[in-house]
């Protein structure tokens, strides 16, 4: 898609005019990827008004030359600091970089060039624009969480008494892969019974009991897009009443968080809406962390809806819902979906129902 990525370089440049700079150092590898194409492990971009240019080392200068075929291509090891002389030589004076990137270390051998340009920090310039996708990102999104919703029914059907974690969590993440998935977008988390109660938990030998909450947060990689979907379901019994209880707090906290998706929006009063039927609730001190975040080639990115982030939501932003309720040594509860921000009601990506199943 070089049409695609030379978009995105333009727009780039209205930040890098914007800090008073005359190109831009890319170093952040997620950042290479979205403005060039290139997914290798080592490389630096540099952006200049019109032209742009790849550095990789030996390794890679044949996939380089197919992910990223219109920008010029530059082969060295030392990928940053070879472009910093490079900007020199194009008499470069004020060059913009990722600050939030670049270690202390790098920066002193930036200036250690000989002719080294004056160094403005760009700040998050490419990551505000990788927050608004593009249609090609929107259909890479679509399809990563429809092969997380075939996978999770496929799964959900096979799940048995004494099965662990670990197995619940392998066959889920086989499951994505044979359904399309290039792998997991990460770390699968399968939570069953007081495990639930731990918001990242990582799955064990715990094997799964009658009456168990069971958590599940999954999500499939496509083409670099990451679906991100959590669901919590009942194993082998009806719930009992606390179990029912947080579930429906968390229910109507889920539902008032996507209704407050919409343009313009702050994110904190995007969070506030929802952590309000929690606190409502009872359980305003369980519910720990933020509200949700954007998704896109990370799974964690830009936009991030909490209480102590800034920034507004925009049309065409996918971002993540997630409230939950986590009592420890019980059982927890978290519902995550992700919507795409438009104009109207959000778009659903995660269509897996969120009636509380018991299986």
């Amino acid at each position: 898609m070089p049409e695609v990525h030379a978009v995105r370089r333009e727009a780039l440049g209205e930040r890098i005019r914007e800090v008073g700079a005359q190109a831009a150092l890319v170093t952040n590898l997620v950042n290479v990827r979205y403005l060039t194409g290139f997914t290798g492990s080592n490389a630096a971009l540099l952006v200049t008004d019109g032209n742009a240019v790849l550095c990789t080392d030996g390794r890679y200068t044949i996939q380089a030359g197919h992910q990223a075929p219109d920008v010029e291509l530059l082969i060295q090891r030392e990928c940053a600091i070879s472009l910093v002389a490079d900007a020199a030589l194009r008499h470069v004076r004020r060059l913009a970089f990722e600050a939030h990137d670049v270690t202390v270390e790098a920066h002193q051998s930036f200036l250690g060039v000989d002719g080294a340009p004056e160094l403005i920090p760009l700040g998050h310039g490419v990551e505000t624009l990788r927050a608004v996708k593009d249609d090609a990102e929107l259909a890479l999104l679509r399809e990563a969480c429809a092969i997380s919703n075939r996978a999770l029914g496929e799964t959900l059907e096979t799940i048995t008494f004494g099965q662990t974690e670990r197995e619940v969590a392998s066959r889920l993440e086989a499951c994505m892969v044979e359904l399309g998935a290039d792998a997991t977008a990460f770390d699968t988390i399968v939570a069953t019974g007081p495990n639930s109660a731990i918001p990242h938990h990582r799955p064990t030998t715990r094997g799964i009991e009658r009456g168990d909450l069971l958590t599940i947060d999954f999500g499939a990689l496509y083409q670099g897009y990451r679906a991100d979907c959590t669901r919590t379901v009942m194993v082998g019994a009806e719930p009992q009443g606390w179990q029912r209880e947080i579930y429906a707090a968390v229910r109507a906290a889920q539902r008032a968080g996507r209704h407050a998706l919409r343009p313009g929006a702050d994110v904190q009063e995007v969070d506030s809406v929802a952590r309000q039927v929690v606190v409502e609730a009872g359980y305003g001190e369980q519910f720990p962390h933020g509200l949700g975040h954007g998704v896109g080639l990370e799974i964690h990115e830009a936009p991030m809806i909490g209480p102590t982030w800034t920034g507004r939501l925009a049309a065409r932003m996918p971002v993540t819902v997630e409230p939950g309720i986590y009592l420890a040594d019980r059982g927890g509860v978290r519902i995550e979906d992700t919507l795409v921000v438009g104009d109207g009601e959000p778009e659903l990506l995660t269509t897996t129902p969120k009636d509380l199943l018991v299986l």
